[in-house]
């Protein structure tokens, strides 16, 4: 019997590792092909496209030389460090009072605030309305906040990061209460030091959010000096007036293919280096404000 369990262990495992393979092979090889785009030289596109491998002393830079020495490309990099970073801060400063409230069991009429939290996930008021009260009654055209206060609290994050409030024992919030702690004193010096994986952890949905965003800035921004970077990678993306975005002449060095390529993964790549310094509380911390008791 042991034996027959071992090897349906063992098939499970191997059935696992196959699909787990075949995940990596749909994500690495997509990957890979927009690397060798935005390193192809343009006489080697030329001449017969985009080659699936070559050596590195063939790969050629033009693309990001052209990319990162453009004005439009720093100052739309500023705005976006601005639009995650202020984002991100006010998200979590909005989002943690809210969460602890909500998981504080005593709370008057904390069913029917959650509820109503809930509801605005199920039903949203739609685009118009939403349109109407930014950019008309609060006048945030032209404005990062229009980008930034609509989306600061999330319904899911602020559930996620109840939950793990929920999961720190009473105890010690209760003993913090007898030493003479108020409630602002036992969030700020209890609950906030224990909370470092969820802090962490919705604090890069938050940025991974503001970072890619790109639709509510097409709508609120019309100063060209203020859009973010996504807005111009999607702009370089459809070929919409790529001469407005790229020096792109007789004497280019990259094709408009490597260009495409090489903003693709000059967006990507900030939220791919903040990742490895968080990935430890990652999972810690979307497992613990995830689980009910």
């Amino acid at each position: 019997m042991s034996r027959l369990s071992s090897r349906n262990e063992r098939g499970f495992q191997l059935l696992v590792n196959g699909f787990l393979l075949i995940v990596l092979l749909v994500i690495v090889i997509p990957l890979w092909r927009v690397i060798m785009t935005s390193l192809t030289p343009l006489d080697v596109y030329m001449r017969g496209g985009v080659p699936f491998f070559q050596w590195p002393w063939e790969w050629s830079w033009g693309a990001y030389q052209q990319m990162l020495t453009h004005p439009s490309f720093p100052r739309a990099t500023l705005n976006s460090v601005i639009i995650t970073i202020s984002g991100t801060a006010l998200s979590l400063c909005l989002t943690v009072p809210l969460s602890y409230a909500l998981s504080t069991r005593t709370l008057p009429g904390r069913r029917v605030i959650t509820a109503l939290i809930l509801f605005t996930f199920l039903f949203h008021v739609g685009l118009i309305p939403v349109y109407l009260l930014v950019a008309k009654t609060l006048g945030w055209t032209d404005s990062f906040l229009a980008i930034i206060v609509p989306p600061a609290v999330g319904v899911t994050n602020t559930l996620v990061m109840m939950r793990f409030f929920e999961g720190i024992p009473e105890e010690i919030k209760e003993a913090a209460r007898i030493d003479g702690a108020n409630d602002i004193q036992v969030l700020t010096r209890i609950i906030l030091p224990l909370s470092k994986p969820i802090l962490l952890t919705i604090g890069l949905f938050y940025a991974v959010h503001y970072w890619n965003e790109f639709f509510t800035p097409m709508l609120y921004l019309n100063d060209q000096n203020l859009l973010p970077l996504p807005v111009l990678l999607r702009n370089i993306l459809i070929g919409a007036n790529l001469s407005e975005y790229v020096e792109y002449d007789l004497s280019r060095v990259a094709s408009i293919e490597s260009l495409k390529a090489a903003a693709v993964l000059l967006t990507m790549l900030p939220m791919v280096a903040v990742y490895p310094w968080i990935q430890r509380h990652f999972t810690k911390g979307t497992l613990l404000g995830g689980v009910k008791e």
